[in-house]
């Protein structure tokens, strides 16, 4: 059977770097710092997605909510009345629809800034942590 030629992707890098050997450096907390770096990344990526994936959502029933009230309203305006009610009417439906649009708006926007502190703060804690194993381990060098 012959061997199916490698692409970087087949690329294991603790194979790469079992026989490395450098005085005064620990491949293994590296590998395992570099693992964490690239886990705290797919979960942040995740947190991400799961913030726009929510607010998707919530703008798809924003929408159909949007589609509810203009046939009420539709529905209000075509009935038959004095034509200074439907104007005061029109105004006060205008103005109720104004204010829920701003209100909308600012869900999505709040559910977003959620959503991206949430993985900006995960991100920040990692790159805390990296800095002190790389603190750390700068200290054993100059131990050794």
């Amino acid at each position: 059977m012959t061997k199916k030629p490698e692409t970087p992707f087949d690329f294991d890098i603790t194979k790469a770097f079992a026989d490395f050997k450098m005085p005064g450096m620990d491949v293994d907390s590296l590998l395992a710092s570099q693992r964490k770096n690239i886990e705290a990344l797919a979960a942040a990526n995740k947190l991400a997605f799961d913030g726009v994936q929510a607010v998707m959502k919530r703008q798809m029933e924003i929408a159909r909510q949007a589609v509810e009230e203009a046939m009420s309203a539709a529905r209000e305006m075509s009935a038959v009345g004095n034509p200074q009610d439907k104007a005061t009417k029109q105004a006060e439906m205008v103005k109720e629809a104004i204010e829920r649009t701003l209100a909308n708006m600012r869900e999505l926007a709040e559910m977003m800034g959620k959503s991206n502190r949430e993985a900006f703060e995960l991100l920040n804690k990692r790159f805390t942590q990296t800095m002190d194993e790389l603190k750390t381990a700068m200290g054993k060098v100059g131990k050794k």
